[in-house]
């Protein structure tokens, strides 16, 4: 019985499966060995057929009155939280038809940014900027599941969610935007006037603490592994030993923020084809962007050539916006 959004959506290929962002899946399925069982709301199947499905072969469609249960209990005999770590390492190497989409995606979400970024002034809200993201997202057919702000007055939150207050000479950006099913994470940085040499310093060694996870993240490397490389280099890069406590680090990414999120002692692997979403972190500093892992260099997905990058270890990286 599949019923979260990350893994009946995964498993329909893409298919939009809420209402309220902050509401439950209106369908979950069934799988079975000789043929799945869709069971849908009545009040959303019609939609959902015609709109969402790119098939509905061997598929048994069960419309569920909306006041109902959507799923009766015992409906099926294993839970998907049963098997949680294999699903997720099912899902974990992109098909060609999902990493063309994947790429679109991310190319879109670091375009809204680099538009919003650019378009901001040191007088503008976290709020007004944070809509400008929401919208622009809006209408490339983006679910903004997450659009953060952070000013100069709030620059010492990780998870900043947007107020009143204007971003200053400098702001953080940090968008996770969702579209068939994939989900797509970046944060920028914009700044107006001389960048501060203590904060310019932190932003280049925590690209250096970034390098290391990343050279890390290889096909069959133990995600344990990966996220304890990212630990030791923050002392190596002059931050506090336990810098990584104060937020969490990112992982594999996809049809979930994170799948799964990075903590110690995680079973998963790296696979071939995955897509990852690190995002170290320390006061006034951070980086993150959606990458693809393979046999050589990652591949940064979420990328706007109008943004500018500096080379760490043969790899692109955002650096700050100077808008002067």
């Amino acid at each position: 019985m599949l019923r979260s959004h990350t893994a009946v959506s995964w498993y329909l290929d893409g298919a939009r499966t809420h209402v309220s962002l902050a509401g439950d899946p209106v369908a979950a399925v069934v799988v079975r060995r000789d043929g799945d069982e869709l069971r849908v709301f009545a009040n959303e199947a019609d939609r959902l057929l015609a709109e969402e499905l790119v098939s509905r072969e061997r598929l048994d469609v069960v419309r569920v009155p909306w006041h109902e249960a959507l799923v009766e209990p015992d409906a099926a005999r294993l839970e998907e939280t049963e098997v949680a770590a294999e699903l997720r390492a099912a899902r974990a190497s992109l098909l060609p038809g999902e990493l063309s989409r994947y790429r679109g995606l991310c190319r879109e979400v670091a375009e809204v940014l680099t538009d919003a970024a650019t378009a901001a002034a040191p007088t503008a809200t976290e709020r007004g900027l944070a809509a400008r993201l929401a919208g622009a997202l809006a209408e490339r057919g983006i679910d903004p599941l997450v659009t953060l702000v952070a000013g100069r007055s709030r620059l010492g939150h990780r998870h900043p969610l947007p107020t009143e207050a204007p971003i200053g000479d400098r702001a953080m950006l940090v968008v996770c935007g969702r579209r068939h099913g994939l989900i797509a994470n970046a944060t920028r940085w914009v700044r107006f006037g001389p960048a501060d040499e203590g904060e310019a310093d932190a932003m280049r060694r925590i690209l250096d603490v970034e390098a290391e996870v990343l050279a890390a993240t290889r096909p069959g490397a133990p995600l344990g592994a990966v996220f304890e490389a990212g630990v030791a280099a923050y002392a190596r890069h002059g931050f506090d030993a336990e810098e990584w406590r104060r937020h969490h680090q990112g992982g594999a990414a996809g049809y979930a923020g994170r799948d799964p999120r990075a903590v110690p002692g995680i079973a998963d692997v790296v696979h071939e084809g995955q897509a990852f979403a690190w995002n170290p972190s320390a006061p006034g500093a951070k980086v993150e962007d959606t990458v693809l892992v393979g046999a050589g260099r990652p591949e940064v997905l979420t990328v706007d050539a109008r943004w500018p990058t500096v080379s760490v270890t043969g790899v692109g990286r955002p650096v700050e916006l100077d808008l002067g």
